[in-house]
């Protein structure tokens, strides 16, 4: 958001209740800790921006499973959805959405004693890269990138283990699987990331934003001053670093 735009924020006061409802399978943004109790990214952010409101003792935020998400909004049963849902033509028929507050780039990623000869997707040329099959990342990668020769994967693991071993020169996927990938036990640091952040809103979406129904747009402008405010002050930065410490960008 532009630190300089000002949103103007409804009146707090005319929302009698504020519940969120979200999924306990979607870590790091929301899922159940060690105790049992909801966490994540999305539960941080759904407390600060009720902060923000001055509206913390009205909300809630309950988990559902994901087949009940939309019939809790429609029913009224809940205010708004912080799960992930993606932007699309059909889903904003549906509901409406706050601005996007956070964009999942598409990366590279290679070995660490790769020496691609440059610093840049082109210097990948000709070169054997590694992308789950028949995913958005997939076409994303044909789509812009035909120099490069795709091998696709089936599971996430076997792609990954190919790219330690040197059968692989690199892969491409989603930021936040590779930055979680890249600190793991698993990958033996071994590998980096290469080159900068994709994004394509054609593949990849708008990014993730908060759904409300949308007889409540009130609410959503609400929301969407809530949020800039925490851009501005560096709380949205401070909840970004304590969920994605590596980065995805």
């Amino acid at each position: 958001m532009d630190p300089r735009e000002r949103i103007p924020a409804p009146d707090s006061q005319s929302f009698t209740r504020i519940r969120f409802v979200t999924t306990v399978d979607f870590p790091p943004f929301n899922f159940l800790d060690q105790t049992g109790r909801l966490a994540g990214f999305h539960i941080d952010l759904a407390r600060a921006i009720c902060t923000e409101m001055d509206a913390l003792p009205k909300c809630q935020i309950q988990a559902l499973p994901w087949n009940e998400l939309a019939s809790a909004l429609k029913t009224g049963q809940a205010e708004a959805m912080i799960s992930g849902l993606a932007m699309t033509a059909k889903s904003r028929v549906d509901y409406r959405f706050t601005r996007p507050y956070l964009q999942l780039p598409a990366r590279f990623a290679i070995r660490k004693d790769a020496a691609p000869g440059g610093t840049s997707a082109k210097a990948l040329a000709a070169q054997r890269v590694g992308v789950m099959v028949g995913t958005a990342h997939e076409a994303m990668l044909r789509d812009w990138f035909p120099a490069l020769k795709p091998v696709t994967f089936s599971r996430s693991d076997w792609m990954f283990d190919a790219l330690k071993s040197g059968n692989l020169d690199a892969v491409f996927g989603d930021g936040l699987q590779l930055s979680f990938w890249l600190s793991s036990q698993a990958a033996e640091s071994c590998c980096r990331f290469f080159d900068g952040s994709y994004f394509s809103r054609a593949h990849l979406g708008e990014g993730l934003a908060i759904a409300v129904a949308p007889r409540n747009a009130t609410l959503a402008e609400a929301f969407d001053n809530a949020l800039a405010a925490l851009n501005r002050d560096g709380r949205f930065a401070e909840l970004y670093l304590r969920w994605f410490p590596n980065g995805l960008y």
